[in-house]
């Protein structure tokens, strides 16, 4: 069965656009697992848009299901004011100070406006191999974000990886174009049969939403995680936040 992780960044970026603690993250996360989610996503980034670096530290404190934090592993400390004091102390500390029960690494560069690409292991994975091990050292579940290329799945194996999340954009985008979505989505059930040939599980994310999502999850086998967060807000506004974590999870097959 596919487990339904919900990403809080837009319930942070909501509460950032005013000098206030409302609304709440941890408080939404709290609704989000009484209502049935089975986890919680954060991407801290160091301009903290969005989620910031204590909202990782408070859901720590208070989840009762996986957290799952993702973010960029080559993100370093960042400098903020005029006396050099660091609020965002680089994604690696971060994640080695919660232990997380899944860090999901994703290539994104602080410019981006979300993430858009998976990596390309041929150019990064010799520098990935040694932080994977850190974290892993840690018993924290590793994941990697990745395009729907056999080869680089394939790879993603050799540098230590448990798991790959596949970027879904491609095939979210031609679902909604109505043009090639079974091509598209066929890509990402071979990748998925490669992944696990190698003994790698699988998650996906990014642009899922209601419509598109069961297709997927019937075409793509063994998928053990999905992780959804703009589509999730936009739903909550029309339908309330109980009925869209169970709508999803309808989705998956559960009831």
């Amino acid at each position: 069965m596919t487990d339904l992780s919900i990403n809080l960044n837009k319930i942070a970026l909501i509460r950032n656009s005013r000098d206030t603690e409302y609304p709440s993250v941890t408080d939404h996360a709290k609704k989000c697992i009484d209502a049935g989610a089975d986890g919680i996503t954060v991407h801290p980034r160091p301009d903290q848009r969005h989620i910031r670096v204590q909202d990782c530290f408070d859901l720590a404190g208070m989840l009762t299901v996986e957290f799952n934090i993702e973010g960029n592993p080559f993100a370093p400390a960042t400098p903020t004011n005029r006396s050099g004091v660091c609020d965002y102390p680089g994604f690696m500390d971060i994640v080695k100070d919660i232990r997380p029960a899944q860090c999901t690494l994703v290539p994104d560069a602080n410019a981006q406006l979300t993430s858009d690409h998976g990596f390309d292991l041929r150019k990064d994975g010799e520098r990935l191999a040694p932080l994977i091990e850190q974290l892993k050292s840690r018993s924290i579940r590793v994941s990697l974000f990745m395009d729907p290329d056999e080869e680089q799945i394939r790879l993603a194996r050799q540098v230590g990886a448990d798991r790959i999340e596949l970027y879904t954009g491609p095939y979210a985008d031609a679902f909604l174009a109505r043009k090639n979505a079974h091509e598209v989505l066929d890509h990402f059930r071979r990748a998925a049969l490669v992944a696990a040939d190698v003994g790698l599980g699988v998650n996906a994310g990014h642009d899922l939403n209601l419509h598109n999502l069961p297709l997927f999850t019937e075409a793509v086998p063994g998928l053990l995680e999905v992780s959804i967060g703009h589509a999730f807000t936009v739903d909550c506004i029309e339908r309330g936040l109980r009925e869209t974590v169970k709508a999803y999870q309808r989705c998956l097959g559960k009831h």
